[in-house]
Order: structure tokens, then C-alpha cells, then sequence
């Protein structure tokens, strides 16, 4: 049986990273028009079997529940990795043979991606990741079983998983796609966000971008460089013509 599993924090307090260019009322509207985005696309989704919520968040925990998502209700949050590891347990004692952890804040993130996650599954044990923009952090993690290893999501946590995939001998797919890979935690990926040429497909977050007065310069010398939202555009273009389909690299051997 193949799950997704959606790990949602407490939204008053989200996007901290932003906090010295955006009031917490702004990182919290920016945080639910991004999980009202993830959400339509999810609904779309076709390639698992159930899909799980865990948050002590009561307003996303209602939207899980009006979508008939299966709600593991938290009574305190000590990190996401935590979260994410005793969900784990759980949906493997409820027969969930791989779990898909995906993030909320993937504005672009469409139903085709989150089905080719499940497309790469292989036989335990073995895992799937989709690294961030940087290639330092974990953006989606599928395990096969879930609790194959712990999580560590936070800075460089993907070679971090992906040592422990190595250390188990579990075929690890590393996915690449520029959807599933951009998540919004700072003021360039705002910046990204706002030029990428599919920005109007994310609904609720343009609507949030547009209110926010952001198709915005670079916040340092904003007008000195009326070529800098041009260069921008370009540059996302060729990113999206580079990786308009998944490329897979598959580490490690399950035979």
C-alpha cells in the first residue's frame, strides 16, 4: 500500500526565515495560500492508496478531514523529523508498505508530480528523494518500508539520507524535478517563485504575491537594474525547459 503523508506545523508561526522582510500575518496568509495550492493538487492525485495528515494545526487538520485525509493528531510538535518518524511507525502498522513524506510549501507542485514520486517506488529496501534547489536539503522523501531509517530533515539533510539509505545497502532513486524542488522558505525563493513562467498556476499563492506587490526587483539596489526581472524570467525559463521532465539517478542495487 502506497501513502502520502503530509506533515503540517502550527501556520501562526511559519516561514521564520522571512521574518525580516514579511510581518508574521504575511508569512501566515503565505503559508496557507501555499498549502491551499499543495492541496489542489494533491486532491488530483491518483498514484496512492491513502493519504495522511499529521499536525496539532486544528485549521489544517479541518481541511484534512473535509478531504477525508486520514488525521494523525499531534498533542505538542517537537521537530518535523520527529513528526515525520512516528507517522512513520504508525502507517507501517496500518499496512502502508511506502510513505511518501511532501512538504506544503510546493506552490508549483502539480498531481503528475507527486504520482511520479510513487512511479519510481522499488522493492524494500530502497528509497526515493527529490533533494531541494540546492541540492543540500530534502524536499520529498519516499521510504520503502517507512521506517527504513530516521529523518533528518534541516540543513544538509539530504546526504544525510542518503547516507543512511547507503548504510542500510537500499536502492536510492534521486529524482530531479524543479516543481517538487522549489520550496519557499526565504526571500530568493520568493524572488524564484515570482518569475518562474508557471508562478500563475499556483492559484492561491499568486493571488498572495499580487496582494504582497512581489514580481518584485532583488531586494538589494531594487531599481538600479531594470533588466534584473528580464534576467530572472530567462533564467527560469531555461531551468524549465532543462528539467521539464523528472530525470532519475538511481544509487545503490537491490539485487
Amino acid at each position: 500500500m502506497k501513502a502520502l503523508l503530509i506533515p503540517v506545523k502550527d501556520l501562526t508561526k511559519a516561514k521564520q526565515r522571512l521574518a525580516p522582510w514579511l510581518s508574521q500575518s504575511d508569512r501566515t496568509s503565505l503559508a496557507e495560500a501555499m498549502f491551499e495550492d499543495f492541496c489542489a493538487a494533491v486532491t488530483n492525485a491518483r498514484a496512492m492508496d491513502r493519504i495522511y495528515l499529521i499536525s496539532n494545526f486544528e485549521p489544517a487538520i479541518q481541511r484534512a478531514e473535509h478531504y477525508g485525509w486520514e488525521v494523525l493528531r499531534e498533542t505538542s510538535q517537537e521537530s518535523e523529523s520527529a513528526s515525520v518518524d512516528a507517522a512513520s511507525r504508525i502507517c507501517s502498522d496500518r499496512g502502508v508498505t511506502s510513505l511518501a513524506r511532501v512538504p506544503i510549501d510546493l506552490p508549483l507542485v502539480t498531481a503528475a508530480d507527486i504520482d511520479s514520486i510513487f512511479a519510481h517506488v522499488r522493492s524494500a529496501p530502497s528509497a526515493v528523494i527529490v533533494p531541494s534547489r540546492s541540492g543540500t536539503g530534502t524536499n520529498t522523501l519516499l521510504r520503502t518500508p517507512p521506517p527504513l531509517f530516521r529523518s533528518h530533515f534541516g540543513p544538509n539533510s539530504f546526504p544525510k539520507h542518503l547516507r543512511e539509505a547507503e548504510n542500510l545497502g537500499a536502492e536510492c532513486v534521486i529524482l530531479r524535478n524543479e516543481r517538487l524542488e522549489l520550496d519557499v522558505d526565504d526571500w530568493d525563493d520568493l524572488e524564484t517563485l515570482a518569475a518562474h513562467p508557471n508562478a500563475t498556476q499556483a492559484i492561491a499563492t499568486t493571488r498572495w504575491l499580487d496582494c504582497a506587490g512581489i514580481g518584485i526587483p532583488p531586494r538589494s539596489n531594487a531599481n538600479s537594474n531594470p533588466n534584473a526581472a528580464a534576467a530572472a524570467a530567462s533564467a527560469a525559463n531555461t531551468n524549465s525547459a532543462q528539467h521539464d521532465a523528472p530525470l532519475e539517478i538511481t544509487r545503490g542495487s537491490s539485487a
